[in-house]
């Protein structure tokens, strides 16, 4: 395409009413709305009141804004906003040189070598959990918010997560249910208002700050020193300047740590669960693999790298059903050239890896459930070639997931563990239909049949 192209000759639905229309059904089902611009092409517009917005649906394009275009990007301002008043000033909502320090301290935490360290207090919660499971019908949420909390207390303070497990995922809901909610207004309205939905959220907000200040303060008080990830934040050191984290910011990495680490785990294994029920043959090859690995043993963090099928499993399970489906959302601070069109300063970049893994230009029939898509070839047989940018369950760029080897081994000790103790079958068999909170959740919840093997 021409240079000359600006934002104003992309295509784009007609703009009503300044784009309210498009605000309201944003509100109903956000992926509906964002699957109407995919059919735009690789880079569609839209208006709404004063914003300009650009959806970017190519990978190509795609990696060249996020990457290459990474220095011109910031998050858009809502979204840090909303998770700052829930997670506090974290690495997940902070900027600038804020951001580069945090980040930079915080690498160190998250290494694959230290995270494999983890593995160990990770298995102990989910055979602690499992074993306690009796079969029959089971509540999938219910089960994976417990395993991943535990597994997040266990590895921030060495301690199990004990009776709060129910309370603390409740908690953890309201909150994420909220913080959408308000993406969608220019401004958080107080909380002290009596407003529907207020004094819920004041609710969860105080548990979850008496749950982590607990842990905390008694760290604090003891001066003990572990090797846990609270221990680890203590003591971390910017090697840059010298600095620790202050107070604050040992708390406010723990509330995101403890938010955001289990809910994406538990989401991206309710989605698996449901997928290995409804196929029984790719669960029996799963299964088969774990088997013949573990021999009934429980797996360490060197065995989480040789189960490359139940692995596939995995990743297939996320291009599916993506735990974050979409709002990976910036802006412009200065203008760009992106696919041969000028965008100016301010616009927002729209990512959505729920249309980007789905595309059928990059996923021959992208809704079934292939895991062999990201088998390594063999004899015989092409692998199947993913485009850079086409698969990103955990981001893309300097922004992408810290978390994210953490999660990976934690989902996949966890998927191993419950493979060896049961079957899983499907209660129904119509598909959950997807509902978009901050992730994304089976509506009504997931119930499945685990018969004890």
């Amino acid at each position: 395409m021409p240079t000359s192209l600006t934002w104003n000759d992309l295509p784009a639905h007609p703009d009503r009413w300044w784009g309210l229309p498009v605000l309201a059904a944003m509100r109903r089902d956000y992926l509906a709305v964002i699957a109407r611009q995919q059919a735009l092409g690789d880079l569609a517009g839209q208006r709404i009141l004063a914003e300009r917005g650009v959806d970017v649906f190519d990978p190509e394009l795609l990696r060249e804004v996020m990457v290459e275009h990474a220095d011109a990007l910031i998050r858009w301002e809502r979204g840090p906003e909303v998770f700052a008043g829930l997670m506090g000033q974290s690495v997940l909502v902070t900027e600038g040189a804020t951001w580069q320090r945090q980040r930079r301290m915080l690498m160190p935490a998250f290494a694959p070598r230290r995270v494999a360290g983890y593995a160990a207090l990770m298995t102990e919660a989910a055979v602690a959990g499992l074993d306690g499971v009796a079969g029959g019908e089971v509540t999938m949420d219910g089960l994976f918010s417990h395993l991943t909390m535990d597994v997040i207390s266990r590895t921030l303070f060495s301690t199990p997560i004990g009776a709060d497990t129910a309370a603390a995922a409740a908690a953890v809901q309201v909150l994420s249910e909220t913080a959408l909610a308000e993406m969608f207004w220019p401004f958080t309205l107080p909380d002290w208002l009596p407003l529907p939905g207020k004094a819920a959220k004041r609710r969860a907000q105080r548990l979850m700050h008496g749950l982590l200040a607990g842990h905390i303060d008694a760290r604090r008080a003891s001066g003990e020193a572990r090797s846990d990830l609270l221990g680890m934040l203590m003591a971390l050191r910017d090697d840059a300047t010298g600095e620790v984290l202050s107070p604050k910011e040992v708390y406010d990495q723990c509330m995101v740590s403890f938010q955001a680490g289990h809910e994406t785990s538990a989401t991206a294994l309710l989605w698996w669960s449901w997928l290995l029920a409804a196929h029984p043959e790719t669960q029996a090859r799963a299964r088969a693999e774990v088997d013949a690995l573990l021999g009934g043993r429980v797996p360490t963090a060197d065995d989480a790298g040789t189960l490359p099928y139940l692995s596939a499993t995995l990743k297939e399970a996320m291009r599916l059903y993506p735990p974050v489906a979409a709002m990976m959302t910036r802006r412009l601070t200065r203008e760009i050239t992106l696919g041969g069109v000028r965008l100016p300063a301010r616009t927002l970049i729209r990512v959505t890896p729920w249309l980007l893994h789905r595309d059928p230009r990059w996923w021959p029939d992208p809704l079934a459930f292939r895991p062999a898509r990201f088998l390594p070839s063999s004899a015989g047989q092409a692998p199947h070639e993913i485009p850079r940018g086409a698969y990103i369950p955990f981001g893309l760029g300097p922004r992408v997931c810290l978390g994210q080897h953490f999660a990976v081994l934690e989902m996949t000790l966890i998927a191993a563990l419950l493979l060896q103790r049961f079957e899983l079958s499907p209660v129904s068999q119509e598909a959950p239909k997807p509902r978009m909170a901050v992730t994304l959740r089976p509506e009504g919840g997931l119930r499945l049949t685990l018969q004890r093997r």
